[in-house]
């Protein structure tokens, strides 16, 4: 059962929007399968890292069948970001506790070619550590019959479906903004 969590974690931190959180995933196989705890953890972690390296990789590999304006402007985002340490460290800092979606971070540090994925997965396995302990950790005391009714309702709320409508959103503008120019600006 943990190669089938993984193998279904890994799924839905591929997908680019409209995924149900990796921690439901944990909880339901938690609760559903009887696992150990430490192990789904783990498991969780390392499978949602891979996910989201798999989610950046191939927006990094296909940036060229967006429109070449918009891939421009997030190789230019990713220029500005990286060309100041503490702006470098605001991004760590974001994928490290973010608390919302980070599919579209992970599609936006993909387009931004210039943007090295390695330290930004590191910082979100570190993150997804706290987080998916605590969840699997407060799962153990949520009865299993209640489960499915927690995840039906969390995927058909209207506020999880507008945090992702809205983060696609600011993934659109974020890459509509002429980073270029601000660089040039920067520089001058």
């Amino acid at each position: 059962m943990y190669l089938v969590a993984a193998v279904i974690i890994i799924a839905m931190n591929a997908l680019p929007a409209f995924a149900p959180p990796t921690w439901m995933a944990l909880v339901f196989f938690l609760l559903e399968y009887d696992l150990n705890p430490a192990a789904l953890v783990i498991i969780g972690v390392v499978s949602a890292t891979s996910g989201r390296g798999i989610l950046a990789w191939y927006f990094r590999k296909f940036s060229h069948l967006v429109p070449t304006r918009f891939s421009r402007n997030m190789e230019h985002a990713g220029s500005y970001l990286a060309s100041n340490p503490s702006r470098r460290y605001a991004s760590l800092a974001l994928f490290l506790i973010s608390p919302i979606s980070s599919a579209q971070l992970f599609e936006a540090a993909g387009m931004a070619k210039t943007v090295p994925l390695k330290p930004l997965l590191v910082a979100f396995a570190v993150g997804r550590t706290i987080s998916y302990s605590a969840y699997v950790t407060g799962a153990t005391v949520v009865a299993a019959s209640s489960i499915g009714e927690v995840i039906l309702h969390d995927l058909k709320s209207p506020w999880a479906i507008a945090a992702q409508v809205a983060m696609i959103f600011a993934f659109i503008v974020f890459g509509s903004i002429d980073w270029k120019s601000i660089l040039e600006k920067r520089r001058s």
